[in-house]
């Protein structure tokens, strides 16, 4: 068969998303053949360009909203439109003769996005300085990128936003009604990618095209082109998967989606599209975690005997098609851990399937994609970035697992050493003890740059019930560890876990504050409790004295179930503490406020810190 798979807009757009790579690796295996397109990478591209510019302008000048952006973007519409192919051409390519124009400020007109730069806000602009011209240059040509995307969602499409599209819309989805809703409505947005899809569609001629929606923000993108080819390519069969299906959709009730797509596939991609193929084709045979409409209502086939490839059998993932030199580095942000995710050219892939620790009580553990865990061999995994080397021409590695097993990490390195491979390399991990001085140093001795991972609450009562496995002074001597071998460290933190107290939150924050000020972490990220589905909160959620509030059923049934409204059984307004813990953190990343009374970063009357700090 001639198949089609497509990464949605939005993702990153400075490299590719893997999904539809290992998918292509092991279709192509089977015999087909395989094309697969990075749309969101298509968008950006149609959008950011003198000639989209010009179609942007004229939907501002159409739109009822004025503000002081959009007045000013008009006012200088023709300055960003003749300097928007230099922009991006540069972020691409990272040579430009026009470097030096760029940071000597003279041409690119300089929106609000500018003024922490010129405020010097949290020491922004020292930072700056210190920077080399070619730097100076990607941050001066991301702020322009940044104030262009702001007036595209304030003054054209307000769902737009680089990396997502439409997510506000996605997220706790209980019902289809407010998609459906949205699919009726255009933008010139909403129309570039049906243009963008029929083009595609024309040029690889496919049977059947794949979407994958890895992320909430996703799932518009994802059925805007399902829907283009349904209404212009009838013959063409569409089947949707990905981590958003497989977490958010595991309950579909609602018939509606399948007036657009045909088919939706669970978990791990491989072998149910491999038996829907053959079904298709024959007309009858096994199906694995296949979901369509039959008889006006949704069902989910799963054949007995079918069952998913070993992780330890796939191939590389095959990146061909989505061309690196096409992709766009940003540097919105000084911090040089946090540029790693939207700067630079990686290799996506995996190590592991699932987890290795499988415990923690936040995390959809009970899920296939976290729950199976099925490592991968040292050496096979370094004849993989071999060959995706040879193939990319990038020998940058984004390890993108729930948790890069450790000892897997080590022999790694030792297998890149000993092949004498000049790789760079960074990954999720557990703060897992095993990550002593000598095995850390072997990591940046074989290329690893950073490594993210969470540390989630920094109270060690809360870090017990969220079975994290670690304490506070275990995190500290691995932070360390990593630090002294020239390692950054990003540290995802959680606050509002159930039946934590304020003073706790506080307390967690004082735990950061002494890991930043000792440069054992370069960055970090607070993101609120949110109790979903799969999780052991959300399956027992007594034993966390929390109750889960029973929800409105939807008129056409179930469509999205995963985040869960709950109350605890002693209610604390963690939300009012969310904005002082962001701009603490913000601060602290920029290596500034360290000695501050952490108090005076809220609005909000908290008490003082209790922890006593030992590392």
């Amino acid at each position: 068969m001639k198949v089609l798979l497509f990464i949605p807009p939005l993702t990153q757009f400075n490299t590719p998303y893997p999904s539809t790579a290992y998918l292509t690796s092991y279709l192509e295996k089977l015999g087909h053949e395989v094309n697969q397109v990075d749309m969101g990478l298509e968008l950006i591209l149609k959008i950011f360009s003198k000639d989209g510019l010009k179609a942007i302008t004229q939907e501002v000048k159409k739109s009822k909203v004025r503000n002081p952006l959009l007045d000013f973007y008009l006012d200088a519409a023709n300055e960003y439109e003749n300097n928007i192919d230099h922009v991006i051409s540069f972020l691409q390519t990272h040579e430009s003769p026009h470097i030096q124009t760029f940071i000597g400020r003279q041409t690119l007109p300089e929106g609000p996005r500018f003024i922490p730069l010129d405020e010097n806000q949290g020491g922004v602009l020292d930072l700056y300085n210190g920077l080399s011209d070619s730097d100076k240059a990607k941050h001066i040509c991301s702020l322009f990128l940044d104030d262009l995307a702001d007036v595209i969602r304030e003054g054209v499409d307000e769902d737009f936003g680089f990396s997502r599209y439409a997510e506000k819309i996605a997220i706790s989805l209980t019902s289809y009604s407010p998609i459906y809703r949205r699919l009726k409505k255009r933008t010139i947005l909403d129309n570039w990618m049906s243009e963008l899809t029929r083009n595609f569609l024309k040029e690889f001629t496919p049977d059947i095209i794949g979407l994958s929606i890895p992320f909430p923000g996703n799932l518009l993108g994802a059925l805007r082109i399902a829907e283009t080819t349904k209404k212009e390519f009838p013959h063409i069969k569409v089947t949707i998967g990905g981590g958003y299906v497989n977490t958010e959709l595991r309950s579909l009730e609602d018939p509606r989606i399948f007036d657009v797509i045909d088919y939706i596939t669970l978990d791990d991609g491989e072998k149910p599209l491999e038996y829907l193929f053959q079904y298709i084709q024959n007309g009858e045979g096994p199906l694995l975690r296949t979901m369509f409409r039959k008889d006006g209502k949704v069902v989910c086939v799963s054949t007995p005997d079918a069952q998913d490839i070993k992780f330890k059998n796939l191939d590389a993932p095959n990146f061909r098609g989505l061309k690196m030199n096409r992709y766009i580095s940003m540097m919105e942000t000084i911090n040089p851990m946090q540029r790693l995710w939207s700067d630079g050219r990686w290799n996506k892939m995996i190590l592991a399937h699932g987890c290795y620790w499988k415990k923690c009580t936040f995390c959809d553990v009970s899920l296939d994609y976290i729950g199976r865990y099925e490592p991968d061999s040292a050496s096979r995994v370094v004849d993989k970035m071999e060959s995706i080397m040879k193939e990319t021409q990038v020998s940058g590695f984004h390890f993108v697992d729930e948790a890069a097993p450790p000892n897997l990490l080590k022999a790694m390195s030792e297998e890149i050493l000993k092949r004498g491979l000049k790789v760079q390399w960074w990954g999720n991990i557990r703060f897992d003890p095993y990550f002593s001085a000598d095995v850390t140093k072997l990591m940046k001795e074989a290329g690893c740059i950073a490594v993210t991972g969470g540390i989630e609450v920094a109270s060690d009562r809360v870090l017990k019930l969220i079975d994290k496995g670690i304490s506070i002074d275990k995190v500290a001597v691995t932070t360390k560890n990593f630090k002294n071998a020239g390692i950054f460290v990003h540290a995802y933190l959680m606050y509002g876990f159930p039946t934590q107290t304020i003073q706790e939150t506080i307390d967690s924050l004082e735990v950061v504050r002494n890991l930043f000020k000792k440069n054992y972490l370069s960055s970090a990220y607070w993101h609120r409790f949110a109790l979903t589905a799969h999780s052991p909160v959300g399956l027992n959620p007594s034993k966390f004295k929390v109750r889960i509030i029973p929800q409105k059923r939807p008129e056409h049934g179930l469509f999205a179930n995963n985040e869960l409204p709950y109350e605890e059984e002693k209610f604390v307004d963690h939300d009012e503490l969310g904005v002082g813990l962001r701009r603490a953190l913000f601060n602290y990343m920029l290596g500034q406020g360290l000695d501050m009374d952490i108090r005076d970063w809220f609005d909000v009357r908290v008490p003082k810190p209790k922890v006593v700090i030992q590392f």
